[in-house]
């Protein structure tokens, strides 16, 4: 199989892109340096996020080929790109069409990620995965790992990175205004699927539109429910990552883009427990950070499944849905919301600061830019998205280790369940005292599919 860049050589720029770039005087967006033809996408994963995500593609080139599991679902997206070739199998889409392709967006489960990610970015296509950008830790690394090697344009789909609201909450805390940080806390309302549920013995028929193999991909065989498909797969181990690997990749990246959340030293969970097939029913994850780069050492607190923080922290402040609450010696930083854009609130009452940041017209915009030679989208996968991803996807180690007996009364699943706090280390990818947890850093496939190194 040919690995060749597609038709036209891009113009790249090795402009760092790090936590903070577009706070605080980052680069501006600017206009391409190169003479690039109209754009041709592939859109793997159609439905859903993956429906607004092709759209975003058509509006920016032309969509040559689209790609989905179910039927359904792609004679749907065939009605507005009635020019597309239809696929069941992104590795037939590539098979046929690798020179007609230049760049692909990935909106499918989270367990098809990467190798959908990985099967675009060796063959030299310009690739947006939705969040979390992968199921696995490593994963992560490794999609970090090619984009930077085979030198394509990248992004993640977590939209609020573009948001001035967002930006600017950043910019705020990183300007000093909380002083040293030392507490944060995010909370969500999910989950909204059901968790904390055994795996479903009976085998019904699979409808005659879903390829429920290709709905597998890497992950271990199992019969069709309709309990995973279309929806309520993100809460399975096998297929999804959980609430955090649902909104901590939107709610946690204020805080990120504001003090550099990368590299925990150690994380730990108290959970409702759960039987190592569904995530458990509610989850709070504590993160240790160390020092870096003159940031102080602080505590990160993740709260999913109707868990969240003390509202005497906030204030007086009305406690949202979900939100992120920054906590320094000299203020606190309150931004309800998944993406900070309802308000930011200094807490001790004063104004906001006056701030300078870089406006973006568009997240998605953002990596058509890069992919013409502009500079690389801030959520691209090397600098932002991967290091976020990482973050993110480790509390998911501590909640494996605090799985409990699986039996659990409803007294002890509401008291819940303390596992092992895991000690990390970043440069190695591995938890140190925890082995048990290995296959949550890298997973094993199944059914033909391959992991590639990181070399």
């Amino acid at each position: 199989m040919s690995r060749k860049q597609s038709r036209r050589r891009f113009i790249q720029t090795t402009a760092a892109v790090g936590a903070g770039f577009w706070v605080a005087g980052g680069i501006a967006p600017r206009e391409s340096r190169s003479a690039l033809e109209e754009i041709r996408f592939a859109s793997i994963g159609v439905n859903g996020k993956g429906a607004s995500d092709s759209a975003d593609a058509g509006n920016n080139g032309k969509m040559v080929a689209i790609c989905d599991i179910d039927d359904q679902s792609l004679n749907k997206a065939a009605v507005r790109f009635e020019d597309a070739k239809k696929y069941n199998d992104f590795r037939k889409m590539f098979d046929e069409m690798e020179k007609s392709i230049d760049a692909v967006t990935v909106s499918t489960p989270d367990h098809t990620h990467c190798v959908a990610s990985t099967a675009a970015i060796i063959r030299g296509k310009h690739c947006f995965t939705q969040k979390p950008m992968t199921k696995s830790i490593y994963e992560a690394r490794l999609l970090s790992h090619l984009a930077t090697k085979h030198k394509v344009a990248t992004s993640m789909g977590n939209q609020g990175t573009a948001n001035t609201s967002l930006r600017t909450a950043a910019a705020v805390i990183k300007g000093g205004a909380c002083g040293t940080v030392k507490e944060v806390h995010v909370w969500t309302n999910r989950p909204v699927w059901d968790q904390g549920i055994p795996r479903p013995t009976d085998m019904p028929e699979v409808p005659s539109n879903i390829h429920w193999d290709l709905f597998l991909g890497p992950a271990e065989k199992r019969p069709y429910s309709p309990v995973y498909h279309p929806f309520k797969w993100r809460g399975w181990w096998a297929f999804g990552t959980g609430a955090l690997g649902d909104m901590a990749c939107h709610t946690v990246n204020m805080p990120y883009m504001a003090l550099s959340l990368g590299d925990p030293t150690s994380i730990q969970a108290v959970t409702s427990g759960h039987n190592k097939e569904t995530y458990p029913g509610w989850s709070v994850i504590t993160f240790e950070f160390p020092e870096r780069n003159g940031r102080a050492a602080l505590t990160f607190k993740w709260y999913d499944g109707n868990k969240k923080v003390d509202p005497a922290l906030l204030k007086g402040k009305k406690l949202d849905a979900s939100g992120c609450l920054v906590i320094g010696d000299k203020d606190s930083l309150y931004a309800p919301g998944d993406y900070a854009e309802k308000t930011i609130d200094l807490l001790s009452g004063k104004e906001l600061p006056k701030v300078e940041i870089v406006k973006s017209d568009g997240h998605f915009e953002e990596w058509v830019r890069a992919l013409k030679g502009g500079v690389p989208a801030t959520a691209n996968f090397p600098t932002y998205a991967g290091p976020l991803t990482e973050t993110i996807l480790l509390g998911n180690l501590a909640v494996w280790a605090a799985a409990g007996s699986g039996q659990l009364t409803k007294e002890e699943k509401e008291a819940g369940v303390t596992g092992k706090k895991i000690e990390w280390d970043a440069a190695k990818l591995e938890a140190k005292n925890a082995p048990e947890v290995a296959h949550i850093v890298k997973p094993e496939y199944h059914n033909g599919y391959q992991l590639e190194p990181i070399a």
